[in-house]
């Protein structure tokens, strides 16, 4: 400690003695506009993240294996890869404070408990349903965002919200007219945004310290055993005797789909990262029409495209 304060004194007096004062009088530079907006590689990379997590529901309905069983494969399938391509970067285990391993088991835990209620919603209603509710994340976690600042949001910030808001009231109107046979999948949905929003903080807390891949791949390896104890304790099927559709959930939304969504949350805003899940259920819609007749109406058009005016202001500027 007194080496450091040292330190800190004698660059302080270098500071004082050897720059010369017109140099520390000068003005600091202030950010232009194209500095606040968010890294276009990021940004592409949260578009692609929910592409792809959008067809997610697909493979689920897809697999022949129980609900909860088709999260724990996905999981499963995917965490080899991820393990070495966390290894390929030079990242090693180590080093890492009993804080940040704490944060990682809960997020996975966290994921666990979304993918295994999430499923069993899908199951149960219909892919628009599932991936609207399911993303109810999209207003929890910039909510939380602007809480952890203090701040309120900017003028811009707000109208992309409440355009985000007014698309999402439009894509789910004809949820709120529920199906009774819909109703318990819906629920499931519901609660699987509430812990999915729960995943996104406390993956945000860990991307702070730690390169994107490794903590896409510890938080994944912490889902596995949950989410088999939940199949299990369900007596769903565990063993599919196809192994397609489970391969395609775990490469497109678990290696593809998440592993683009970390990246992203250590570079994009609570507020972008939230109106770009929105992307979700308007791909997920489309599949809905295209393989299951499940029609998109007036308002579910019209909503797209307030979702897609928000993207474009989040995307002009902080």
């Amino acid at each position: 400690m007194a080496g450091d304060e040292a330190h800190l004194a004698r660059y302080s007096a270098c500071r004082t003695t050897c720059v010369p004062q017109e140099i520390l009088e000068r003005p600091q530079p202030t950010m232009t506009a194209a500095e606040h907006r968010p890294p276009a590689s990021a940004f592409a990379a949260v578009i692609i993240a929910n592409v792809a997590l959008a067809f997610g529901p697909w493979f689920v309905r897809m697999a022949d294996t129980g609900p909860v069983a088709s999260a724990f494969w996905r999981i499963t399938l995917a965490a080899p890869l991820l393990v070495a391509m966390a290894l390929a970067t030079g990242w090693r285990p180590h080093g890492l404070g009993r804080g940040l391993w704490l944060t990682l088991a809960l997020a996975g835990v966290c994921f666990a408990a979304d993918l295994g209620s999430w499923h069993i919603g899908i199951l149960r209603t219909t892919l628009a349903n599932a991936t609207l509710f399911g993303n109810s994340a999209t207003l929890i976690f910039p909510i939380y965002g602007f809480i952890a600042a203090r701040a309120l949001p900017s003028r811009m910030q707000g109208i992309a919200l409440l355009l985000a808001c007014i698309g999402a009231g439009l894509l789910m109107g004809r949820s709120y007219s529920l199906d009774p046979s819909h109703l318990a999948g819906d629920l499931f949905c519901l609660l699987a945004g509430v812990l999915y929003a729960a995943y996104f903080i406390l993956m945000a807390r860990a991307r702070a310290t730690m390169p994107p891949m490794p903590a896409l791949a510890l938080s994944t390896l912490a889902s596995i055993a949950p989410l088999l104890l939940f199949a299990i304790l369900l007596g769903e099927r565990i063993v599919p005797d196809h192994w397609g559709a489970l391969i395609g959930l775990a490469l497109a939304s678990q290696v593809l789909g998440q592993g683009m969504m970390i990246y992203a949350l250590g570079k994009l805003s609570p507020l972008v990262v939230g109106i770009a899940l929105l992307v979700q259920p308007m791909v997920a819609a489309t599949v809905g029409w295209i393989v299951y007749d499940e029609r998109l109406g007036l308002a579910d058009l019209t909503g797209a495209l307030l979702v897609a005016a928000a993207l474009v202001l989040v995307r002009r500027g902080r």
